[in-house]
């Protein structure tokens, strides 16, 4: 009897300790988003900053748009036989 709780115990005790360690990296990954969000919060009070990242995604989605409208027109030649 002695012994099972001594097993007991000792698996506590290292599953204790390996979820520390996930909520140790847990932690640090919420800090570093922030700190992330912060910094990006803080880049937008820049105008320049704000236009450049507004245009990076006008162009990404004029990528986008563009792929799918190249997929459309592949679908359209196929169902047309062509």
């Amino acid at each position: 009897m002695f012994e099972f709780f001594k097993k007991a115990f000792k698996d506590m005790k290292e599953s204790a300790k390996a979820q520390h360690e996930v909520d140790k990296a847990n932690f640090a990954a919420a800090k570093a988003e922030s700190k992330a969000q912060w910094e990006e919060a803080k880049a937008m009070g820049k105008a320049e900053k704000r236009m450049d990242m507004m245009q990076a995604e006008r162009d990404e989605q004029i990528k986008e748009a563009n792929k799918r409208k190249a997929e459309a027109e592949t679908r359209i030649k196929a169902a047309q036989g062509k």
